[in-house]
């Protein structure tokens, strides 16, 4: 039995609550788009404003969470920097929940520029969520600064990277766990700064009508969003080579070929983003290719290598499966499908036909919900178990995963159609040209209410272990 650290346990308890929070807006959301709750319209936009951002802020500060906790077994991150991470993103959920639910901000959770400025909402309902972006982007860069400090503690940077095994060292011997969370922190900080200056400008302008380009702050902000929601799905990667060994029964180690791909994807997947900004055609072509085959190069490496050695850690062993194993299992699946519809609509030529179309949240959803979110609350369910050591029962187990992968698939399969088939994103009520789309919406909001149900056990049995946890480490 292990001691569960107290702030794991409070971040696990943040995450138990807003997560479900979130998927019910995205029911909410789909229910709109099929043609129901016609006198909640208006709130369609606000409530897309919070589901998006919510669920990029708790997919990363969740990872976060569990990069940290995992991490512990070889550095000391700061005490203070933990308890302040913990409160600042509480402080930024309190002002996004203001901004929406009072101010019904409804620019998106890319708020791009110049909409926040010029959208039909009080102009204190943006500089409320532009301070919440504000409050959590210096909480994030601080906490991440922090990690890399207490890593830097231990290894040096070259070591910390795998540089050793490139060369044809095995010594010191650096877990894939820091390797991959070195890599993941270095893009934070260069992400997190690309944000700080977009908020800046952002301010300049609703503050001091000190107007910026456009194009700019498009390419600005797209480098933190892409970027964010890309790292956090690494360090979900990172705690899984460090906690599916423990089930498996055999080591993972880093060696030449994971720091080569790690660092391949360090120096190609920052200009990744550009993947975004295809019908931006006054961009230099040469930054559009540039996307195109970063795109390919730094998911090729990752996913082909991290999979590889999953199937092979599993492949005859006397594996161990329990909720915690399997989630983890099945959320390399869902990141590698999520990753092969990105890279489908990452080519240019797809890219065309599929930018502005449900295909879109399709293939991202795929890897954050089927695939990081199943890491996340796999490695959640890990932690309080071995706290706890309760009894599992299998075949409940077995329903809660039938439940999770039915619901989830369903709805994700209503989103690729949708896409194939031209229906467009962002729509809250679909013409009558489109009003194919209004049923694929509604199969999805189905699919979705079962994944929702699949949810609320797991968490009521990971929330039995979570009390327990938490009562021993308080």
């Amino acid at each position: 039995m292990r001691k569960a650290n107290t702030h794991t346990l409070y971040w696990i308890g943040i995450t138990l609550v807003l997560f479900p929070i979130l998927v019910v807006l995205g029911i909410y959301m789909r229910t709109v788009q099929f043609g129901q709750l016609p006198a909640t319209q208006s709130w369609f936009y606000p409530m897309m404003t919070l589901h998006g951002l919510g669920m990029v802020g708790v997919c990363y500060a969740a990872s976060m969470a569990c990069a940290v906790d995992a991490l512990r077994r070889y550095i000391e991150p700061s005490g203070a920097i933990s308890w302040l991470a913990l409160a600042g993103t509480v402080a930024g959920v309190v002002l996004l929940l203001v901004s929406v639910f009072l101010g019904k901000f409804a620019a998106g959770w890319y708020f791009l520029y110049p909409l926040p400025m010029r959208g039909n909402w009080p102009a204190w309902s943006t500089v409320m969520f532009l301070s919440a972006i504000t409050v959590l982007g210096a909480t994030w860069l601080i906490w991440s600064v922090d990690m890399l400090r207490a890593i830097a503690r231990r290894y040096s940077l070259s070591e910390a990277l795998g540089w050793h095994y490139l060369a044809g060292r095995t010594e010191p011997e650096v877990p894939p766990l820091v390797l991959i969370t070195t890599v993941s922190l270095i893009a934070c900080v260069a992400c997190l700064v690309a944000g700080v200056i977009a908020l800046a400008l952002s301010f300049a302008d609703v503050l001091g009508g000190v107007r910026s380009d456009a194009l700019l702050m498009k390419n600005l902000t797209f480098f933190f969003g892409h970027v964010l929601v890309n790292l956090s799905m690494y360090l979900g990667l990172a705690v899984t080579y460090e906690v599916l060994p423990e089930y498996a029964g055999r080591p993972w180690k880093a060696n030449k070929i994971v720091a080569l791909s790690w660092n391949t994807v360090l120096v190609v997947f920052l200009a990744a983003y550009f993947h975004h900004l295809y019908m931006d055609f006054v961009q230099p072509v040469v930054v559009q290719y540039i996307g195109q085959v970063a795109s390919y190069i730094s998911s090729i490496p990752a996913a082909v290598v991290t999979l590889f050695g999953a199937l092979m850690l599993v492949y005859r062993s006397k594996m161990r499966w329990n909720l915690a194993s399997i989630l983890l299992f099945v959320g390399l699946a869902g990141w590698a499908i999520g990753g092969g519809g990105a890279g489908i609509d990452s080519t240019i030529l797809v890219n065309m036909k599929f930018h502005n179309t449900l295909w879109v949240p399709a293939h991202f959803h795929t890897y954050m919900l089927m695939g990081l979110m199943l890491l996340v609350t796999g490695y959640f369910y890990h932690c309080c178990q071995a706290a706890t050591e309760l009894p599992e029962k299998p075949s409940f187990h077995n329903l809660v995963i039938l439940l999770l992968m039915v619901g989830g698939y369903g709805m994700l399969f209503m989103f690729y159609l949708s896409g194939a088939a031209s229906i467009p994103r962002r729509f809250a009520v679909y013409p009558a040209e489109l009003a194919h789309g209004a049923g694929y919406a509604g199969l999805g909001a189905l699919f979705a209410a079962l994944f929702l149900v699949g949810l609320i056990v797991f968490f009521v049995e990971i929330g039995k272990r979570w009390i327990r946890a938490f009562r021993v480490a308080v």
